[in-house]
């Protein structure tokens, strides 16, 4: 799969040998679904890519009566094994994902109350501002219980943090808590003995801190501190550092005040508000005030507001910090509220963790309210760029209809005008080149240049970052993998892998001081994750296997023509139908895959034109037909297979959908045998179509239908005659087939062409005489991004839709397959290509070192 595959064969390094006849499993011991807990750590999951939601809420514009339209009987569900779908069974249980569930209710009980009690981490450095206020009689401070909380929470090497033990390249942060502190304590005139310890703290830590490359600077550290070395000259603090030293960091800092303020962008205002606290009487505090915010801070800042209200005794001012201390009683945070974020990154972390399943109520509750927000206009939203991004992102991809003309201008001005632009957050900008590519029509020209801009953006960064610390290493890397793998080819158990495993630094944010958000990386929901890919993984080994009898058992092997892509057919679905529940879906998705594999081949190079013109004879005679009137060996074993899969699948939805589904599997079929007939016709008589007519034809004979849409009967929702007579189905399915033709037209182009075949480039360059290859090729990737981009539309769409959710979301995860698999290459066609990310996803256990 193009790169996808590579770099984790880089990472997974197997015997290729074995992966030649591909029906050669690498059966790997799974880890013990015992597995300990102990291996679980408190870990924040890095900023990869990929979730999907399922199901949108109940919500009075979301459409609630399609669900209820499309409910599935109230019959038991089905065992796959029970319907000629055999899947290995869990020992407690016949259904093998129940006992699976009753396991993961137990560990859920406590994790959902963590939900409702999100609390951002006591900031040292804020509490120190506040701490600093004086009362109306100058005599003493106005919050007293700041100054006790400073006076008690000292530790004995004398900073007042604990971050940089854990995260040595956090010393700077601790520097500035520390110095905040000993001012504090200064000011009012008390601790002397912690002053002494906190001064010898920063003077012993200095020079490690002065390492650029393995140090992380938090936000304006080069404006803070000096300012913090000023202030403690004012107050006559014998401060350990040599004078030409200040003087040096205070000229730096001035330097860097003029140079800003000879810009007129008003981020860069913005910026030097923000951190008012480090700039003394530099900055003239009426015009700070013009970023004070309804609920009276600056920028949600305790410590740019407790500045604001040293120097202007601003009510508003006041009764936020009051507020805050009503509710953390004697310390604050460095930011807050917090809350809409907070709950977002939540909702993020356990989507890229591929646990959001098992929390689907609760990410419900957090979505409803994120769009009440969103409504609402709320401040807190909009003002900041991260979290706008982050609630846009997650809102139309569960189904709640906003418009992307938040964004409008989303570029280089719009970050210009925001303080997120000027205080080196590229963790923002990637969240806004995510928010970007859940772009769902043509008609979203702010979302293009937003994504146009944000990737110059941080491709730019990239080649400039060469700073070595932990935080550094973590976004970069992030950004590095966002960049390589797109929303639109990142396949959701390659994605969770990953995030499980590379879980780690990130937990931590960084502003002006560093931060943490209980239980938002909560250990428990690492130690879920590990559970469930784990169980997940026993589960499609034991389907791997029985895939093999499969084969064996309808004598596919024997049909030396057909490529043998067993393995490739049942990664795609394991990969996005990873729940243990999909277990018939999935066999049905890999069954049908690897028979349309070989169909195409029989068509293609295996069989005469008699043979073919009798398989499809056969087909439509269905129910009458038997071994006897087939021509061909070849053309009994790919009947007797397709009608034997078909029994089974006609068994299994009778179940699922209480229906016979018989006649539309077999015109599905018909459809398909059809469709490569007239290419076979085509090459056999010369004859060369226009354009339009192999669109027509091509979307049908890349084999799509038989591997979708049979299995949209077994995703949950009733599906009914009328619902795959629908406009909106057929669309579905067209819009994902020109995907794959396309893709797959512009990664086999060379090789098809020097083995005289048909693609969407050459006759594109047949018609239009003057049109290079590259113009072609060109082209053809536009139309595969528009259809693309429809079919997201049409996916994340509810209001007049009738083709339920979860349905329509298997045409979004077929289209992500097939972007991964023609990323750089044919890598259906290709031997190795894939095998080291179903290595991933199928075989190997994870790797916890890191973790």
């Amino acid at each position: 799969m193009g790169n996808g595959g590579k770099s984790i064969c880089l990472r997974y390094p197997i015997d290729t040998t074995a992966c030649e006849g591909e029906r050669t499993h690498l059966y790997i011991h799974f880890l013990s679904l015992s597995l300990s807990l102990s291996l679980c750590v408190a870990v924040g999951c890095g900023n990869s890519t990929m979730f999907l939601a399922r199901y949108p809420n109940l919500h009075p514009t979301k459409g609630h009566h399609l669900r209820n339209r499309h409910r599935r009987p109230t019959s038991a569900r089905p065992s796959a094994s029970s319907l000629g779908f055999s899947v290995p069974l869990h020992p407690e249980a016949k259904n093998p994902a129940l006992g699976h569930q009753e396991d993961m209710n137990l560990r859920m009980n406590g994790m959902k109350e963590m939900f409702r009690n999100l609390e951002v981490s006591i900031s040292a450095y804020d509490t120190a501002w506040v701490a600093m206020i004086p009362s109306s009689s100058a005599g003493s401070p106005l919050f007293p219980q700041c100054l006790n909380w400073v006076l008690e929470n000292q530790r004995r090497d004398g900073s007042f943090d604990d971050l940089h033990d854990e995260h040595p390249c956090l010393l700077r942060s601790s520097l500035t808590s520390t110095l905040a502190c000993v001012l504090a304590l200064k000011k009012w005139n008390v601790g002397d003995k912690y002053i002494e310890k906190g001064l010898y703290f920063i003077e012993s830590k200095f020079e490690d801190a002065d390492k650029y490359e393995e140090q992380h600077s938090p936000i304006g550290f080069d404006i803070i501190f000096p300012g913090l070395l000023e202030y403690a000259r004012d107050l006559n603090l014998n401060f350990p550092l040599s004078a030409s030293h200040v003087r040096r960091m205070l000229d730096k800092r001035d330097s860097e005040f003029r140079r800003i303020c000879h810009n007129t962008s008003k981020g860069k205002k913005a910026c030097l508000a923000y951190l008012a606290e480090g700039l003394g009487q530099l900055l003239g505090w009426e015009e700070v005030m013009k970023y004070q915010r309804k609920n009276g801070s600056l920028f949600n800042s305790p410590s740019a507001t407790a500045a604001a209200l040293i120097n202007l005794q601003d009510t508003r001012c006041f009764e936020y910090l009051t507020s805050l201390l009503c509710r953390f009683q004697n310390a604050v945070p460095t930011i807050y509220p917090v809350d809409i974020y907070a709950r977002l990154l939540l909702v993020d972390n356990i989507e890229k963790l591929g646990i959001d399943r098992y929390f689907r109520n609760e990410i419900n509750t957090i979505m409803d309210d994120t769009y009440r927000c969103w409504l609402e206009n709320d401040e807190d939203l909009f003002s900041d760029v991260t979290t706008s991004a982050l609630a846009f992102r997650h809102l139309r991809m569960n189904g709640y209809e906003i418009c992307s003309d938040v964004f409008d201008g989303s570029n280089e001005v719009m970050l210009s005008t925001s303080m997120e632009g000027h205080t080196s957050d590229i963790s923002a900008v990637l969240e806004l080149y995510r928010a970007s590519q859940i772009t769902a029509s043509r008609s979203e020209p702010a979302l293009q240049n937003l994504k146009s801009w944000s990737s110059d953006f941080l491709k730019k960064k990239l080649s400039m970052i060469n700073q070595r610390d932990e935080f550094t290493r973590v976004i970069t890397k992030e950004v590095d993998y966002a960049l390589k793998f797109p929303y639109h080819m990142n396949l959701e158990r390659l994605a969770s892998r990953r995030n499980i495993e590379n879980c780690n630094a990130a937990s931590i944010h960084i502003l002006k001081a560093p931060y943490k958000i209980n239980h938002v990386n909560h250990k428990d929901f690492m130690g879920l994750a590990i559970k469930d890919f784990t169980w997940c993984q026993s589960l499609y080994r034991e389907e791997l296997q029985q895939l093999d009898r499969w084969v064996e058992e309808n004598r596919l092997h024997h049909l030396t023509f057909a490529r043998q892509k067993l393995s490739y057919c049942y990664f795609s679905a394991a990969a996005t139908l990873f729940a243990p529940e999909m277990a018939t879906a999935r066999m049905s998705w890999a069954k049908n895959g690897v028979l349309t594999t070989v169909v195409d081949d029989f068509f293609d190079i295996g069989g005469s034109r008699e043979e073919l013109e009798n398989l499809i004879e056969l087909v439509q005679k269905m129910d009458a037909s038997s071994p006897a009137d087939c021509c061909s060996s070849q053309v009994e074993i790919i009947f007797s297979a397709l009608c034997s899969t078909v029994s089974d699948l006609v068994a299994a939805a009778m179940s699922w959908q209480g229906r016979n589904i018989r006649g539309h599997l077999k015109q599905i079929w018909l459809n398909l045998l059809r469709s490569m007939m007239k290419e076979a016709e085509w090459k056999i008589d010369k004859k060369v179509p226009t354009l339009d007519e192999y669109m027509t034809n091509s979307r049908v004979s890349f084999a799509l239908g038989p591997i979708i849409l049979p299995a949209l009967y077994f995703v949950g929702p009733v599906v009914s005659d009328e619902v795959i007579n629908l406009p909106e189905y057929e669309q579905l399915f067209l819009l994902t087939s020109t995907c794959g033709r396309l893709l797959n037209d512009v990664q086999g182009f060379q090789r098809e062409s020097s083995e005289g075949k048909l693609s969407s480039i050459s006759l594109y360059m047949r018609e239009r005489a003057c049109a290079s290859e590259e113009e072609a090729i060109r082209q053809i990737r536009s139309i595969i991004d528009e259809s693309r981009q429809e079919l997201l539309g049409l996916v994340v769409k509810n209001s007049g839709s009738e083709v339920p959710r979860a349905c329509k979301d298997l045409f979004w995860k077929m289209c992500r397959i097939l972007h991964l698999f023609y990323a750089n290459c044919d890598g259906f066609t290709s031997p190795k290509e894939m095998m080291g990310a179903i290595y991933a996803v199928i075989h190997a256990p994870l790797d916890l070192s890191s973790a």
